[in-house]
């Protein structure tokens, strides 16, 4: 287990951690929150042994194996495939004790290096590496291209897929959805819900920390406290907390009057229902927020829109897509005035395209884009951040957007309403630059607030963004009196914001009827059909190019003795592939039990205990699936040549 004891952590002369004490047990899945600059990088820093304890006592067994998501960009022209693989570091040590023992002609320590290597997994170690490639979002047609030809977000994907190649007993994995789609998002909760090991996760994505921890540790004000349960559980323990100090709930009272003023004042108008419902949305999972929006470092508000054309803009009969290149075919769709829509969509299906031909950075191919007079579109796009001037301050970036832009302002009125986004101070004179990504998102929201736009369109405005502010720009975006169109892989955001969703695949735009569970059953789904799909294209290549045998001269008769012999044996493994079935139904049942005696909270006592059953578990049951998979790979060779 690893052991804190009266630790104390400083950065320099800042105390982080102060006397603090915990322990986190083996196969535990912890959550690390805190405000930024709490200390939750530097906690991992002394996980990883890149920083050590000022005073106390800190422990992790000394045999436990590390993994870690390196942050560094990778810059390599080896393959995509060989790169993950080289993440698995035991393999990687083996293969060289191979190739040393080949070149020494040493034939007992060349038997022990193949033993070792099949202990390791050699014969499967490929298919591994490129399953984590593919449930990352790469297409089969780019497992083997060098990784310098990705870009910088896919780069850190597979640097994601080669910190999960490494075999560990402890997972360390800092922001790990800042650059996945919510495919992959979906995906990676389900690998990690399977990790065998200890993992300790920090993360602002609170669904994300629902469904992959089960312990949270959070860091306040030097104090480090352990809470059984996931983020949400923590939540709901912390609002308890809170409810002893009635003025950490000033905030929410005023946000609570704020919205309830809207329901009365539109719920009974028809033209307004959808938006009076949302803020009745909001309104119940205020209590809930409250101690994360008490800790908010700012919060804020979308100007009531000058008009709401309505409707917002119709798309007819459209085909958006790049160049020569047509994505999506058929598109016709309406924005009308007060609409909340989600925009949903599996990687590389075309939402990107959707969102930058309705903001105007692409133009359709074919049909027609009509726009309501007075359309105002505020639009945060995913590379927004990296379009900033570096050199540029957020007074200069303001005063810019007031002249070319505007609305007009004096300078003055531009550095109170910074001020509003935190930005006051020395601050509105620092380079952008210099700035961290959270930063740099909150100045591009502020800017897209002083525009007066009417239609909000954001593709993935939270990527930077901490849980508080995550949580202000829910708040904010529900009391938007305007239309949202939104793309996020953060889905509590998009639960508390949109009504309804738009669903891009194959092709096409329509609405999606169901809701976010319902999606990534679909996502699911889709990935299977795609990784079918990319399996038949590949057989058909190796058929393709396959020599062609030349005829025999006359048809060989069967041997019988061969075929009673085959037909024997294919009996055997018969018998043994249904032992293996009910071995795989036990120990996956023995298995579920268990994870269900841990989601319910053991004595600390029982829970080391439990890991490591859980562990032996998770080992026996890949080791039967793998024999399943062989003796089905040997039955439909014997079949097949019957």
């Amino acid at each position: 287990m690893i052991t804190l004891r009266n630790l104390t952590l400083r950065r320099g002369a800042k105390v982080l951690l102060d006397k603090v004490s915990a322990t986190l047990n083996p196969g535990e899945k912890v959550g690390l929150v805190g405000r930024n600059g709490a200390g939750k990088s530097s906690l991992f820093a002394l996980f990883n042994g890149s920083l050590h304890e000022d005073a106390g006592e800190f422990s992790v067994p000394a045999h436990w194996r590390l993994s870690q998501v390196a942050q560094h960009m990778p810059e390599t022209g080896e393959s995509a495939t060989d790169f993950v693989l080289g993440g698995d570091t035991r393999l990687m040590t083996l293969r060289e004790e191979l190739a040393q023992a080949e070149n020494s002609e040493d034939g007992m320590r060349i038997a022990h290096a193949h033993s070792d290597l099949a202990d390791a997994g050699e014969h499967d170690a490929m298919p591994r590496a490129q399953a984590l490639i593919l449930g990352l979002g790469f297409k089969v047609a780019e497992l083997h291209l060098p990784v310098n030809s990705f870009s910088g977000g896919w780069r850190m994907r597979l640097q994601l897929a080669r910190a999960l190649m490494c075999p560990s007993d402890l997972l360390l994995l800092d922001e790990p959805t800042n650059h996945l789609d919510l495919d992959a998002l979906v995906w990676l909760e389900a690998w990690l819900q399977r990790y065998p090991g200890t993992m300790v996760v920090i993360s602002h994505d609170r669904e994300f920390l629902d469904a992959v921890t089960n312990v949270t540790l959070h860091i306040e004000q030097n104090k480090l406290t352990r809470y059984g349960g996931n983020y949400s559980a923590f939540e709901t323990q912390r609002a308890q907390q809170l409810e002893q100090q009635q003025s950490a709930f000033g905030r929410q009272q005023e946000r609570i009057a704020h919205l309830q003023k809207f329901i009365d004042r539109f719920k009974a108008k028809a033209s307004k229902a959808k938006q009076a419902q949302s803020r009745v949305k909001a309104l119940e999972r205020m209590e809930k927020i409250a101690p994360v929006l008490a800790e908010a470092e700012f919060s804020f508000e979308f100007k009531e829109p000058a008009n709401l054309p309505n409707p917002m803009l119709v798309v007819s009969d459209a085909e958006l897509g790049y160049g020569e290149k047509t994505v999506l075919r058929g598109v016709s769709r309406s924005v009308l005035a007060g609409q909340r829509i989600g925009i949903l969509g599996a990687n590389g299906q075309g939402k990107s395209t959707l969102v930058k031909t309705i903001a105007r950075e692409i133009p359709a191919l074919a049909g027609d884009i009509t726009e309501g007079k007075g359309l105002h579109i505020g639009y945060f796009a995913q590379q927004e951040l990296d379009v900033l001037s570096s050199d540029s301050n957020p007074l200069e970036h303001m005063i810019r957007l007031a002249r070319d832009v505007g609305p007009q302002g004096r300078e003055q009125e531009l550095r109170n309403f910074l001020g509003s986004f935190n930005f006051s101070g020395d601050m509105v004179a620092q380079a952008v630059g210099t700035m961290s990504g959270g930063e740099k998102a909150r100045l591009v929201l502020a800017m897209i607030v002083w525009q007066r736009p009417n239609l909000l369109l954001l593709d993935e405005p939270t990527n930077h963004l901490d849980l508080a502010t995550r949580e202000a720009l829910s708040v904010a975006l529900n009391e938007f009196e305007g239309t949202v169109l939104l793309v996020s892989h953060d889905r509590a955001l998009l639960r508390s914001v949109c009504d309804e969703f738009w669903l891009v695949g194959r092709g096409r735009v329509g609405p999606f009827d169901g809701d976010l569970d319902d999606y990534q059953r679909y996502l699911l789904e889709e990935a299977r059909r795609l990784r079918e799909a990319a399996r038949l294209e590949s057989a058909a290549a190796a058929i393709a190019a396959a020599p062609v045998a030349a005829p025999e001269p006359e048809q060989r008769r069967p041997d019988p003795a061969a075929q009673k012999q085959a037909a024997a044996r294919a009996r055997q493994l018969k018998k043994d592939l249904a032992q293996a079935e009910q071995q795989m139904a036990r120990l996956q049942a023995e298995k579920e039990a268990l994870e269900q005696r841990l989601a319910t909270g053991l004595p600390p006592a029982e829970i080391a205990d439990a890991g490591r059953q859980l562990k032996v578990l998770t080992q026996d049951l890949a080791s039967v699936e793998e024999r399943w998979l062989a003796l089905s790979g040997e039955i439909e060779t014997i079949d097949a040549s019957a």
